[in-house]
């Protein structure tokens, strides 16, 4: 259970309708198989204790007393579980009949929570047997244990503070406003749902969307257990569809027409975080019975679910290419509005042949014939100095050729070298001033190209480098509108792999050599005409850098959180290897936070953005020592 997660069970057991005692000893049986798994809060389905099916037979004195004889069985058999139970059963309460959600710990009953809405439709007849759960929350006597009993109740785990449970019965999810919402507003980051709903064509993939986008709209976990073989087939048949999903994310289920358990870890720690940041999460503060219960020991839940290593980039195929035709358009709407306002019919472009101009430049095409402006009127200029390789060189020009833009090519190295005589560098140091004079000189040839053209300098950096202060202050730093800044570095090479995908073979070609080229700022002079300084091998991968900004801006997980989810996902790197690199993301992306108050306007494009004006407002001079706390705890 640390770092927020706990592993859940949504159970189906075969039953046989009216036979209470060998329906208790499946549930008892099962409940012990799923806590020996490692699980902590389990669930049945639906009236698991006498079948859905049993109908005019919940009428009868003998199944009702069954019931309560089954109920006496199962909590001695749990007694010993470290695991707090839902099972259903039919509970009498002042002349009512009432199906319910039975909560169960340590060998106690805890709470009782009847069902809200009864369907009396269709296959449906609720209503002969069972009253709606009351409005106001009363108190009930069942086995020996007066409890809470009413649909508003929370379970709060006393040793887990995020765990807060709640319950509703199959019906309650289908209702225009579910008893779920008020869970969720109440504070409960997992939902249980104990179901009976029988099978139809096509409904199964209703159900699915139905749970997971409950789940997403609360911002919550959801457990389903689905009634399944055993029910009575006089009119129905049941699947046992069981599912447990996490904040739209459908985590496990169990096939169709089984009896089986799905298992899910959930990370209810990361559920609270996403509440924290939704300012329109109102919460409900009254009308609720809060239940206390605790686990015997908070230990390690060990992990079976995958983490999927780039968060930013759909694995779908299809989704990707969705994807990347979205934030295109959104890039180039954005920038389409920029030259529009500003009555710019320029636009000016450092092209170095390196992926992140590329990207700028292809976005840029795109705002241009949208704007129904000619791509004459983009300047792509390349500006080679001492770093500058044959091979990007060569890509720039062809690049531009192929696009149909202004392509101009302005030398720096004389006047770089002048202002090192000028400032006494000596161009034999091959040192940060030897570096940061080169970005700097490229940035004032752009800015003063646009002046003279009267357009927009484009910006190139991207999210990752920013993140990262790999940008030369007021140097590739700065622009007048910056398009890739809050693309990360692991989706900006799909995004100009799709775009090679939609284009002509000579086009396709370049872009095919760009994406394969190392990503560097080539400012130290070429070894053998190649490439000399590698920004990877420098600041480490970029698909662990992207993996650590996504769940640490998105989420705000801990230094020893983030490292335990990289070394999951990234089973190539060893655990030293990624304690080295997160040490040196975190290190650098407190470190360049001046750099990230002063970029320039770009447009958002997902859900993890640092524009100051937006999403990461941060003191420049705030204290890493927290954090550098944590990271030296690390054990690899």
């Amino acid at each position: 259970m640390k770092d927020g997660f706990i592993k859940i069970a949504a159970v189906t057991t075969p039953i046989e309708v009216a036979n209470c005692a060998l329906n208790a000893q499946n549930v008892a049986s099962r409940a012990l198989e799923a806590a020996s798994n490692g699980a902590k809060v389990i669930v049945f389905p639906e009236l698991c204790l006498t079948g859905y099916t049993s109908n005019d037979l919940f009428l009868q004195r003998t199944l009702l007393n069954g019931v309560k004889n089954a109920l006496r069985f199962i909590l001695q058999q749990t007694a010993a579980t470290d695991a707090l139970i839902f099972v259903g059963a039919p509970i009498e309460y002042k002349n009512s009949l009432y199906n319910c959600a039975i909560a169960l710990k340590g060998g106690k009953i805890i709470g009782v929570v009847p069902k809200k809405y009864l369907p009396n439709y269709s296959e449906y007849y609720e209503l002969r047997h069972f009253a709606p759960a009351p409005d106001e929350m009363c108190e009930i006597t069942l086995c020996g244990f007066t409890v809470p009993f009413g649909c508003r109740i929370l379970f709060e785990c006393e040793n887990m503070p995020n765990l807060m449970v709640a319950a509703e019965l199959c019906e309650d999810l289908w209702a225009p406003l579910p008893p779920s919402t008020y869970h969720a507003l109440a504070g409960a980051t997992l939902i249980v749902n104990l179901s009976a709903g029988d099978e139809l064509v096509g409904k199964s993939e209703y159900r699915t969307e139905l749970v997971r986008n409950q789940s997403a709209r609360l911002i919550a976990a959801y457990a389903y257990a689905s009634a399944g073989d055993g029910e009575s087939t006089t009119d129905m048949v049941f699947a046992g569809h069981n599912m447990i999903c996490e904040n739209g994310t459908l985590l496990s289920q169990t096939k169709r027409f089984t009896t089986d358990t799905c298992y899910a870890e959930i990370d209810v720690e990361r559920l609270s975080e996403e509440r924290r940041r939704h300012t329109t999460f109102d919460t409900i503060t009254t009308g609720y019975t809060r239940v206390p219960f605790a686990f015997d020991k908070i230990e390690e839940t060990q992990l079976t679910r995958t983490f999927y290593p780039h968060p930013f980039v759909p694995a779908d195929p299809a989704h990707l290419a969705e994807r990347c035709e979205e934030i295109l358009t959104i890039q180039a709407c954005g920038l389409k509005k920029r030259l529009l306002h500003t009555r710019s019919k320029c636009a000016v472009i450092g092209l170095s042949g390196g992926l992140d101009s590329t990207l700028a430049l292809l976005v840029t095409i795109k705002a241009f014939d949208l704007a129904n402006l000619p791509r004459k009127g983009i300047i792509a200029v390349t500006m080679p100095c001492f770093g500058t390789t044959a091979r990007t060189h060569n890509n720039a020009q062809i690049l531009a050729q192929a696009l149909g833009v202004t392509f101009e090519e302005i030398n720096i190295e004389n006047a770089v070298k002048l202002h090192f005589f000028d400032i006494g560098q000596d161009e034999r140091v091959h040192d940060v001033t030897y570096e940061n004079c080169q970005a700097r000189e490229r940035t004032q040839v752009l800015m003063d190209v646009a002046n003279k053209n009267n357009g927009l300098v484009i910006g190139t950096g991207d999210l990752s480098e920013f993140a990262m202060g790999w940008a030369t202050y007021n140097g590739d730093h700065m622009s007048m509108y910056a398009v890739n800044a809050s693309v990360p570095k692991t989706l900006v090479r799909h995004l100009v792999a799709y775009y090679a995908s939609v284009s002509d073979a000579s086009l396709a070609a370049c872009l095919s050599d760009i994406l394969q080229t190392p990503v560097s700022p080539e400012l130290l002079p070429p070894k053998d005409g190649e490439i000399s300084q590698a920004t990877e091998d420098i600041i480490g991968p970029y698909e662990l850098h992207d993996f650590f900004l996504y769940y640490m801006l998105r989420f705000g997980f801990t230094p020893k959180k983030l490292f335990r989810l990289a070394c999951r996902a990234f089973p190539s790197y060893d655990s030293a290897t990624i304690k080295k690199w997160l040490s040196a993301f975190t290190r650098r992306f407190f470190a360049s936070q001046f750099k990230r108050s002063c970029i320039p306007d770009g447009p958002k494009v997902g859900s993890v953005a640092i524009s100051p004006r937006g999403d990461w407002r941060m003191p420049s001079d705030a204290s890493f020592a927290l954090w550098q706390k944590e990271l030296d705890e690390i054990e690899v």
